[in-house]
């Protein structure tokens, strides 16, 4: 029961990420990225920490915690890699996901937001010495064909005025700041409190991205009949994420989650078709389906052990 369980999480934290995607574009028609991503991510850090505070805080971490040899002691180092964590996952991440979600489609961005995996591939080979496959090869070459393919749309003249390609390339670097938070989470994976960690990161990236919008004077209002879309943005597709992706870590393994999580993108796209009336063109779905494959050849284990890509597989407890 249980592993089903981790498998309905599992899904449940993919379809919160995926229909961020659309829910963001329809917030950027009348906000300012950066007003978007301050208040996502201060407000997802107050709920952890609202969480925290209540009676359910032992609960959640007892549930989460509950076969494993988590540390309860929180380092000065393992604070430095909270910080730096929250200043790529919650700071730069954003800004370049949202920037660059403003220039392009929401189902264009979900699909890109694949070379994420791809990142973190060649982190854990660089650094963690991981040994990568024939398999492997195959995969990363399909999914950095997919992401020329939808970031040029086959249209190399006058690309670097283009905005569609500058908006794809904003995109996929939010997925390299996204996947270096992937890597330094790996030190941080072993933690119980993992709800402080979450709202720590989360507050900090909220705090300095409301600093900058001070400096730069942007303002802040936030339209009334968007409210509901920031709040559920915070809440569901960043804070609760967090806790039902690691939740379905726990119980089916991290190499199935990762067969998953092309998921993320699918959920994207589909729901960018349906709420925003975005059309899928042949170029898409045909580009779109390899890199999504790709995703699954990298993390495909026939064995299913899981321990072969400690990063990639068994790390990824990173929160967007």
């Amino acid at each position: 029961m249980n592993r089903i369980w981790g498998y309905i999480s599992g899904i449940l934290a993919m379809f919160f990420f995926g229909i961020s995607s659309p829910i963001n574009k329809i917030m950027l028609y009348e906000m300012d990225p950066l007003v978007i991503a301050a208040f996502t991510y201060l407000i997802a850090g107050i709920f952890l920490f609202a969480i925290r505070l209540s009676p359910l805080k032992e609960r959640i971490l007892d549930f989460i915690n509950h076969d494993s040899n988590s540390e309860i002691f929180i380092s000065k180092k393992d604070y430095i890699i909270i910080l730096l964590t929250a200043i790529f996952s919650s700071v730069i991440g954003p800004i370049a996901f949202l920037y660059g979600l403003r220039q392009t489609s929401a189902i264009d961005a979900s699909l890109l937001l694949n070379t994420e995996v791809l990142f973190i591939i060649f982190m854990s080979f660089i650094i963690f010495k991981d040994i990568l496959k024939r398999k492997d090869v195959f995969g990363i070459f399909l999914i950095v064909l997919g992401a020329i393919v939808l970031a040029t749309k086959g249209e190399f003249d006058e690309l670097f005025v283009n905005q569609n390609f500058i908006g794809s390339l904003l995109i996929i670097s939010a997925s390299f700041f996204w996947s270096v938070d992937t890597v330094l989470s790996k030190f941080l994976s072993n933690k119980r409190d993992l709800i402080l960690i979450s709202a720590l990161k989360s507050s900090i990236g909220g705090l300095l991205l409301f600093l900058i919008i001070l400096i730069i004077g942007i303002d802040i209002l936030v339209p009334y009949d968007l409210l509901s879309l920031l709040l559920f943005t915070a809440i569901f597709s960043v804070a609760l994420a967090f806790i039902v992706l690691y939740f379905a870590l726990r119980e089916i393994g991290s190499s199935r989650v990762g067969a998953i999580f092309p998921l993320a993108s699918l959920f994207g796209s589909v729901s960018a078709f349906l709420i925003l009336g975005e059309s899928f063109s042949i170029l898409e779905i045909i580009f779109g389906s390899l890199m999504l494959l790709g995703v699954y050849i990298l993390y495909w284990d026939p064995k299913l052990k899981g321990n072969k890509k400690p990063l990639a597989r068994d790390n990824d407890k990173n929160i967007k």
